[in-house]
Formats: C-alpha cells, structure tokens, sequence
C-alpha cells in the first residue's frame, strides 16, 4: 500500500493505493500556499494519516507527484510558480521521517506518465509521452520504460518549445511557446482580443466554455476549437518526429474536449511527420480519470523503489 500525496497549486489530494493502481481512500484540500510550508505539512500528515486508517492499511512507502519545478533526487522543491515561498524545502525527508517510510517525489507531469505506462492507456508501450493540456502545457516522456530526465535531472519543459517566434510573449520570455498558443488561457486570450462587444459570451469565459459554445455551433468558438486544434497538432508533430514514440497519451482539462480536436490533430501530423511512421505513434486519450495524479503518485514511488516487482512503468 503506498501513501499518495498529489501537490498543486490550488489543491492538495492524499490518498492509499494499492499494488493494482487502484485508490482505496482519498481526501483532500486547499493547498493555501500562502500560509507557508510548514501549515501544509501539518495538514497533510492527518489527512494521510486519516486514509491510510480508512483504507485499513499498513504504508509501505510515500510517493509524491508536484507541480514544479522539484529536485527529483534531493526531494526539495525548487522556484514554483505557485508557492515559491516553499523552495527548499524538502517534503520527501519530512513524510519519510514522520511516517517512517522511503519517500519519493517527481514533477506531478512525470508522475502522470508512469500512471499511464503502467496501469493505463499507456501500458505495455516502451517509448510513451504524456502530454497535459490545461491551464498551461506539461508532460512526461517514458523511454525503453524508464522516466527521461534531462541533464543535472531536469524535467523537460515540452510546453515551452516554441511553435511560432512571432507568437504572444509567454511566461517563460519567449515568445510563440506551445502552451502560449495552445493551452486554455491561450484559447481564452484569443476569442477576447476577437469578440465584438456585443457578444454575448463575454462573461465567464473559459477554455470548457469555449468548448461548449463550439458545440452549440458558435462561428467565434468554432474559429477558436480550429486554431487550437491546429496548434496542438504542431506541438505534437513535433514530438513524433524528435521521439517517435510508439503512443502519446493525451490528458489534462483542454482534452476533456479532445473530440473537438483530434480529426485536425491527426491531419496535421499527417502532414509534418513524413520522415518517422508517424501512423505507428498510437494517439490516445488519458485513461485513468480524477484518479490520475493520486496513481502517479503512488507510482512514483514504484518507479524508484519497486526493483524485482512488475509494477515499475
């Protein structure tokens, strides 16, 4: 049974899960990172605590899947967009001494690729990389069925890779990133630089809306789910030529939508991909639901630890 600790920037989720991928027990609650580390420390002990009682459980270990960017190997965090008044600390040593148990952690992206290459739409495939479209564009990539890290143990930024220069300037300095163009505040950003003022969906405008509003046939939503389904198809084109993996398996809030997306996406590495077998690239939706980032996290911890066992992705 491993403890699941899932770190966000607006929530935290603790959770039990056992040797088959399957959460026993979950809870969770507002990451309030504002409050300081050592409060949500506090927090998440009992809220662990409390569900490993409720799943009948003795732990055998403690994986944590973060948003980033986290040391993989020291267990600190490092400059988190969201808390970075938590940089160095360190919640891998901290679990560990309180629990008594080994600890790991790993870039919740990293963590979301080992939940699929082990228990889901991503099983039994060598060379995987998950990709997560939401409010900004990460992903994990699963080579030979090992985690890729990049030098000094980085976690490669694939949402930054940068698909047009003359683009809109994003969070990182470049400008033309993938996520500036293709996550959802991007799709947001666009259809509001575009409506007239008598639109009449001016309120409230979000990326799941914007889908919606597709759907009930809405010319400027409708020109929205087009552009974005263009620049999804590059990005990814992209990562088919530079990987060719044998699936990419496509998660996060944007692609509860997918359907919207994936005839221009599919079109589009058509067209861009002529020197790999691009058709031999599976592209496939994310499997594993709301549970997803509670199995990362318990497979983060497989990953490192479980040596002789058949469950390291």
């Amino acid at each position: 049974m491993i403890g699941a600790v899932d770190i966000g920037g607006t929530k935290v989720a603790v959770g039990v899960v056992d040797d088959n991928g399957r959460v026993l027990s979950r809870a969770e609650c507002p990451t309030d990172a504002e409050r300081g580390y050592a409060e949500a420390l506090a927090r998440i002990e009992p809220m662990l605590r409390a569900m490993v009682t409720a799943a009948d459980a003795e732990l055998t270990g403690i994986g944590i899947g973060s948003t980033g960017p986290v040391d993989p190997f020291t267990g600190e965090f490092g400059d988190v967009n969201f808390f970075p008044a938590w940089r160095g600390h360190n919640p891998v040593a901290d679990l560990a001494r309180i629990f008594g148990v080994r600890v790991a952690m790993e870039n919740d992206a990293d963590a979301a690729a080992l939940a699929e290459a082990a228990w889901g739409a991503g099983k039994d495939k060598k060379r995987l990389i998950y990709v997560t479209v939401g409010t900004g564009i990460g992903g994990g990539i699963i080579l030979d069925g090992q985690l890729y890290r990049g030098v000094d143990g980085a976690h490669p930024e694939i949402g930054h890779h940068v698909i047009d220069p003359s683009g809109p300037l994003c969070m990182c300095g470049f400008h033309g990133c993938w996520e500036s163009l293709a996550a959802g505040p991007a799709m947001v950003s666009w259809v509001e630089s575009r409506m007239p003022e008598d639109y009449p969906h001016r309120d409230h405008l979000t990326a799941k809306r914007i889908c919606e509003l597709a759907r009930e046939g809405d010319e400027l939503a409708l020109q929205a789910v087009g552009r974005e389904a263009r620049y999804l198809g590059l990005g990814l084109a992209n990562l088919v030529t530079l990987f060719a993996p044998d699936a990419i398996v496509l998660g996060g809030s944007v692609m509860k939508s997918a359907v919207l997306f994936l005839e221009e996406i599919r079109k589009t590495i058509c067209r861009c991909c002529r020197f790999v077998p691009y058709e031999k690239t599976e592209l496939t939706l994310a499997s594993l639901g709301e549970d997803a980032n509670l199995i990362g996290a318990a497979c983060v911890w497989h990953h490192r630890f479980d040596r002789e066992g058949g469950h390291r992705a």
